[in-house]
């Protein structure tokens, strides 16, 4: 079981990471071929995107996964309520969008709403395909299935982007992804959708499922509100870049977050009877987590300006601050990600679900602060944000799962303390002034070996068991 979690895990991780390498490059080009404005545009609609997508993904995903036994009805009924969702949403944004055209002053989100609110019905097709991976730890598939997507997106987005389609390039992009992933999935997961409906086993699913649903829905506004504020407030230009900020500084923390995710809840499901065992895999998973989070947190914060100087030129210099600061509020995530799966896994989503009302009124209180001070302030905003959400969050683990806060913190204090040690050392290449370039190498090269190095000197912990366990998974796969 050990094996297959760490095969799993791996899989998820490299999944992720090449999305993230795949999508890195991709913004690059894009980004040197397309306007500000473009991506201003599309971060709006992503923002009602992504609040549909809850509805369709969100919810009977995780209730299939948490089940203990699932059949050919559970899955085909989810499906095709998952359809039905997703055409009456398509339907809603639809005829709204000149609405949300006109309160943006954009005409231009019209077709574009209409257009990238396709996705929605793959969307619906691919939670099921997630579900099945997930259930059965194949996340070997959903690497190939991921990377193919973003590929034959990247090479259509980027001719179209060259060719001068401009926000359209972008659009295409997306709609393709989806659809890549959904076709490739289709051929290698075997899970076909069958002539079979059930209302009685949708509404045992709906029984746990609605809260989730309910939180993911709550927790997707927070995550977006900013994104429609700031377009709303300030200009698309801005929105731009914040949105640029937060892709760069929560691209790689948010995917191995992703990563974790996926993999944490149907591993700790099989172990929700036994709270001794789920208690000392969540650490493990908690202390993993910080010792890969903690440095690149760091690390993004000193390598923001040249990196943005490097890799996107002088025209995106102006969302180096945010980048700088959502990467603090990022590195909050993993610990609440698996506190919260340990929670969903013991079937306590209501729970879940109360945390996610807190902490989303936290960010109401919060955002209404700092609107009218301006972007940096409402940055700044996040990191206070971020600390209180995860003070909520580990509040009912330390009664369901005796885990407090004391050792939770604890767990975090060795990775903590490297990456600050590691961060002061690679500032001061800064000092050397060299281009931007050598000053980027140099700091990510000495960055790695410096961390690693502590960590080995020092016997850390966390360091050692993932050492061992990486040797112990080669040897046996040998």
């Amino acid at each position: 079981m050990k094996n297959k979690v760490i095969s799993s895990l791996i899989w998820k991780l490299l999944e992720r990471s090449g999305i993230v390498f795949a999508q890195f490059i991709i913004q690059i080009i894009l980004a040197r071929l397309l306007l500000p404005e473009d991506y201003g545009v599309v971060a709006i609609v992503a923002v009602f995107i992504a609040i549909a997508n809850v509805f369709i993904q969100s919810g009977f995903n995780t209730a299939l996964i948490q089940k203990k036994e699932v059949d050919d009805t559970d899955y085909s009924s989810v499906f095709y309520f998952s359809l039905a969702i997703a055409l009456l949403i398509y339907i809603i944004l639809f005829f709204t969008s000149p609405l949300i055209a006109s309160f943006y002053k954009e005409p231009i989100l019209v077709p574009v709403i209409r257009i990238l609110s396709l996705r929605l019905f793959f969307g619906a097709i691919n939670s099921i395909q997630q579900a099945v991976v997930a259930r059965n730890l194949e996340f070997k598939k959903y690497f190939f299935g991921s990377l193919g997507g973003i590929l034959i997106s990247a090479v259509i987005g980027i001719y179209m982007a060259y060719k001068g389609f401009g926000v359209w390039a972008l659009v295409v992009q997306q709609l393709v992804n989806i659809i890549g992933v959904v076709i490739i999935l289709f051929f290698i997961v075997k899970w076909r959708p069958k002539l079979l409906f059930s209302f009685k086993k949708l509404k045992v699913l709906l029984s746990f499922g609605w809260k989730l649903l309910c939180s993911s829905l709550i927790d997707t506004l927070y995550r977006n509100i900013y994104d429609l504020v700031i377009g709303k407030v300030f200009s698309s230009a801005s929105l731009a870049f914040y949105s640029k900020g937060k892709l760069f500084s929560g691209a790689i923390i948010q995917n191995m977050d992703s990563a974790v995710n996926s993999v944490m809840l149907p591993t700790l499901s099989k172990q929700q009877d036994n709270k001794v065992r789920l208690k000392s895999m969540m650490r493990r998973a908690i202390v993993t987590s910080a010792f890969i989070v903690c440095p690149l947190t760091v690390g993004m914060i000193v390598i923001a300006r040249p990196m943005i100087e490097v890799v996107l030129t002088n025209k995106w210099i102006e969302c180096v601050p945010f980048i700088q600061l959502l990467a603090i509020s990022y590195a909050f995530w993993p610990i609440q990600t698996a506190n919260l799966q340990a929670i969903n896994s013991i079937g306590r989503s209501d729970v879940y679900l109360k945390l996610e009302i807190i902490k989303k009124t936290l960010c109401v209180i919060v955002l209404v602060i700092t609107v009218p001070m301006g972007l940096i302030p409402m940055a700044v905003g996040q990191i206070v944000l971020a600390v209180l959400s995860t003070l909520v969050t580990l509040y009912p683990n330390k009664k369901l799962l005796d885990y407090s806060y004391y050792e939770q913190f604890k767990d975090l204090i060795p990775s903590i303390i490297l990456s600050i040690i590691m961060g002061v050392i690679i500032y001061l290449v800064a000092f050397l002034n060299l281009s931007s370039i050598i000053t980027l190498i140099i700091q990510i090269l000495l960055g790695i070996i410096i961390y690693i190095l502590l960590a080995y000197i020092l016997k850390l912990e966390c360091f050692m068991y993932l050492l061992n366990t990486v040797k112990s998974f080669l040897k046996k796969r040998k």
